[in-house]
């Protein structure tokens, strides 16, 4: 942990380090090589504006998580999205306090000088995303083994895997029920292993596991206790996942009492000021969405009662806290067998979805928030899933930016939704309209290989071409 956290501050101090080149070369490019002999005050502006920006930009990264990957790993769209957002709200403090302190500064400098934030502050990221990638990087972290086999543990591997800069490799997971070990092959494929109770440490030791992750493991279990003073003997670190501590469902906090490790657990808790704030900004973009959206809806759905007899359906579905609405959507189910070329299309785009701009018009659902789920399948959720329910579902989320769908499974659909909801801001909804905007203009560009093959979705595509490549 303390590696992650020398990680985080030293892509702080790359981030100040290039918003003093950033603002050398705004000048230069503003005034040229001649910049040194403009008055006084335009460069006493740029000092003041250097000096601010490296004020503003640590409370912004520390707020938005930008010193490693993010909550959401190092995934490009949201490196771009998250980055975009908080250099312009730096701009826009900086453009603030200036006008109030009456500070002149060339507007074509400033432009400049966001711009080059921006582009470097996405090269930086990138260029420490590659690095981790690499072979070298990757065998020299350090080998880890989990102790569980339910979602905590299957997630926790998943969150590791997000954040390679700190240096942990899952090598597999320990059932403790059965000793059964899940370790992976060089390909990926999970390959099973019976051991002995009494060789488990052996086994560990065989595999050069350096430290041993206890996730939501039985209070009072022997087996447990003794094999974690076996790796306490052996020198191999473990660490503790609390047994009530689910995963999505509460924020952590540890609390060091003169020795005692208390782990503080936080309900995630609807806040008033997020809810009313959330409401309006899903008002104030549904307009012009929905004002954009309306020819598209209008000549789709003429072509759609032409060949159905009905342009719109509605389905029932879950909401917040359970209550039932109706959706609306163009009257193409991708239940359906054998849809024509067109439908396939306009379903892959998701333009079939767009008459839910109405819901949110209503209230009933949002723009960001968990898609909504039918009558079957939500008779059938367990306490985990049914915090998907505490907050209004919504068009998109940070489930459709990963690429899931209706189709995929409910359990990694249900990880990110409340993954959402812990983590859930304004500013997070922001960013997943971008993502979205994003994830969309990646199924326009694969739209050709789309209609090439008869699965519904980009990721059957992909797997079908991989199949016939093998």
């Amino acid at each position: 942990m303390n590696g992650y956290r020398k990680f985080r501050n030293w892509m702080l101090v790359g981030d100040l380090l290039w918003l003093i080149v950033s603002v050398s070369l705004a000048c230069l490019l503003r005034y040229g090589l001649a910049w040194r002999s403009e008055p006084r005050s335009t460069l006493e502006s740029f000092g003041l504006t250097l000096l601010g920006s490296c004020v503003i930009w640590p409370a912004l990264s520390r707020l938005a998580d930008l010193g490693g990957g993010g909550r959401q790993g190092w995934r490009g769209p949201a490196i771009i999205s998250h980055l975009g957002l908080m250099v312009a709200v730096m701009m826009f403090v900086l453009l603030t306090a200036a006008y109030l302190a009456r500070i002149y500064f060339s507007r074509l400098a400033i432009c400049y000088f966001g711009i080059l934030s921006f582009l470097g502050f996405v090269a930086i990221r990138f260029a420490v995303r590659a690095a981790l990638r690499t072979r070298t990087y990757t065998d020299t972290a350090r080998k880890i083994c989990i102790v569980g086999s339910g979602p905590v543990a299957r997630e926790t591997a998943a969150r590791l895997a997000q954040h390679p800069e700190m240096r942990c490799r899952v090598i597999g997971f320990l059932a403790p029920d059965d000793t059964s070990l899940d370790v992976f092959s060089s390909g990926g494929t999970p390959t099973s292993t019976y051991i002995p109770a009494a060789g488990v440490l052996d086994a560990l030791r065989a595999r050069q596991v350096e430290e041993v992750v206890f996730a939501n493991c039985r209070n009072g279990d022997p087996r447990i206790a003794e094999l974690m003073q076996q790796c306490v003997k052996r020198g191999i670190a473990i660490s503790i996942i609390p047994q009530p501590y689910e995963l999505y469902s509460s924020a952590v906090e540890l609390v060091d009492l003169d020795g005692i490790p208390l782990v503080r657990l936080r309900s995630s808790v609807n806040s008033h000021r997020l809810l009313e704030s959330k409401r309006v900004m899903d008002l104030v973009l549904c307009v012009p969405l929905l004002f954009i959206a309306l020819p598209i809806i209008c000549g789709v759905g003429l072509i759609i009662r032409l060949n159905k007899g009905r342009a719109f359906c509605r389905e029932e579905r879950y909401g917040l806290r359970g209550e039932r609405f109706w959706l609306y959507r163009l009257n193409s189910s991708r239940k359906e067998t054998n849809l024509p070329k067109h439908e396939r299309i306009l379903q892959h785009l998701s333009i079939t979805e767009l008459p839910q701009l109405l819901n949110v018009m209503r209230g009933e659902m949002s723009l960001v928030g968990p898609r909504p789920e039918g009558i079957d399948r939500v008779r059938h959720y367990t306490d985990w899933h049914w915090q998907r329910l505490s907050v209004k579902p919504g068009i998109t989320g940070l489930a459709q930016v990963h690429g899931l769908r209706d189709q995929h499974p409910l359990e990694d659909k249900t990880r990110y939704d409340l993954q959402y909801i812990l983590h859930r801001s304004l500013f997070q909804d922001v960013s997943l309209l971008l993502q979205t905007i994003w994830t969309l203009m990646i199924r326009l560009g694969h739209l050709h290989g789309f209609v090439r093959y008869s699965p519904t979705s980009l990721e059957d595509n992909r797997a079908a071409s991989k199949s016939a490549a093998a």
